[in-house]
Order: structure tokens, then C-alpha cells, then sequence
């Protein structure tokens, strides 16, 4: 058995990406009501159609009280279906990249969660993949925002521009 690889310092700031996204996440759970970004969110009878899944799974935590029904609209209205499952496996890919990371990382203390991934090299390929497909979302994005310049702002600030 190969000896642990040690924590170096790149090691130390790959948690810096999940663990901004998770701020944003809860950020985004918190500040939902708040006035200031009402005007970046559509009318609240506004709803696009979700696939049955999405929508299903939507309704499920409406009734469970974890979203509220203004908030399941906008989310339906906002995000198209490609929007959706690409933020889907994002957030996917990231649960894999970390389990798979913790399974590199930890091979004897965590065997149990390597074995479920085909051991150390299983959980390698695993998380290269996985890194790669995240990649690939960012390129797409970064190439999305060259495209079409004029939603930068709107991504930094929240806020939908008016054009006047």
C-alpha cells in the first residue's frame, strides 16, 4: 500500500471552490425574500414548464415546507431545462469529486468508501473524471459570458440591467 499523500498547500485551497459555492448556496436560501432582489426575479405568476422530474421533486419540497411556492416559481421560470441539468450535475459532480477526494486522500481510514469506487485507483479515475466534467461546465460558461457580454454584470451583481 502506497503511503498517504500529504496535505500540501494546493491541497489545502481545493476546498476553497466547494466551499464558495456552498457559501453562495446558503447565501442564495437566505436572502431569497429580501427586497433588494426582487427586481432581479420574475413576476410571481411567471412559470416555464420543468421536466416531471425536476417538477416532482420540486412539489415534494414544496409540500415539505423546505421551499416556498414563490420560490418553486421562480425557480421554474428562471432556468430552462439545459440550465437545470447542468447545474444538477454539477452539484453532482462535486458530491463525487469530494467523496472521491476524501477516498484518495484517506485510502486505509475510509477502504470502506475507496471499495465502493474500485479501490485507490478506481477513486483516481473517478475523481479525474469528475474534475474534468466540471471543468468542462466552467469552460462553457466562460464561453457563454464572451458570447454574450451583457449578462456579466447581471452574474456579479444579482440584478437584472434595465435597458432604458
Amino acid at each position: 500500500m502506497p503511503p498517504a499523500p500529504r496535505l500540501t498547500r494546493n491541497a489545502a485551497l481545493a476546498w476553497a471552490a466547494p466551499a464558495a459555492a456552498l457559501l453562495i448556496a446558503v447565501q442564495s436560501i437566505a436572502f431569497a425574500g429580501t427586497p433588494a432582489l426582487a427586481a432581479s426575479r420574475p413576476a410571481p405568476g411567471a412559470r416555464a414548464a420543468a421536466g416531471p422530474n425536476v417538477a416532482a421533486a420540486l412539489q415534494g419540497l414544496r409540500r415539505s415546507g423546505a421551499i416556498t411556492p414563490s420560490a418553486y416559481q421562480q425557480y421554474a421560470a428562471v432556468y430552462n431545462a439545459a440550465q437545470r441539468a447542468a447545474y444538477f450535475v454539477l452539484i453532482l459532480a462535486l458530491v463525487v469529486m469530494i467523496l472521491s477526494g476524501l477516498a484518495i486522500w484517506k485510502p486505509v481510514q475510509l477502504q470502506e468508501l475507496a471499495a465502493l469506487m474500485g479501490g485507490y485507483e478506481g477513486a483516481r479515475l473517478l475523481h479525474f473524471f469528475a474534475m474534468s466534467l466540471v471543468v468542462f461546465i466552467v469552460v462553457v460558461h466562460v464561453v457563454m459570458v464572451a458570447l454574450v457580454p451583457r449578462t456579466f454584470p447581471t452574474m456579479i451583481t444579482g440584478r437584472l440591467r434595465r435597458s432604458s
